[in-house]
């Protein structure tokens, strides 16, 4: 079993004042206002697919235009300093 403790003071007693107002224990408390942030996300709160993720990453954080560079063997040997075949 998992343990939630809230190191806010005054967060931790406003679940103690909403638990005795609901008449219940401040674990459903916390529970039913989590299931309520729950639905009102409603289906965006569904985990996206990674092919989602990556189009809007790509869409938020675009590639710099190309630069006409050849990224061949040549290239990398010169950047390690070794001498052309």
């Amino acid at each position: 079993m998992a343990s939630l403790y809230i190191k806010d003071g005054e967060t931790a007693e406003l679940a103690s004042r909403i638990a005795r107002r609901l008449g219940t224990t401040k674990t459903e408390a916390v529970r039913r206002a989590l299931l309520k942030v729950e639905a009102e996300l409603g289906p965006q709160a569904a985990k996206q697919s990674t092919v989602e993720w990556l189009r809007e990453y790509r869409r938020d954080h675009p590639l710099p235009p190309p630069t006409g560079l050849k990224a061949d063997k040549a290239f990398f040997d010169e950047l390690w300093g070794e001498d052309p075949d």
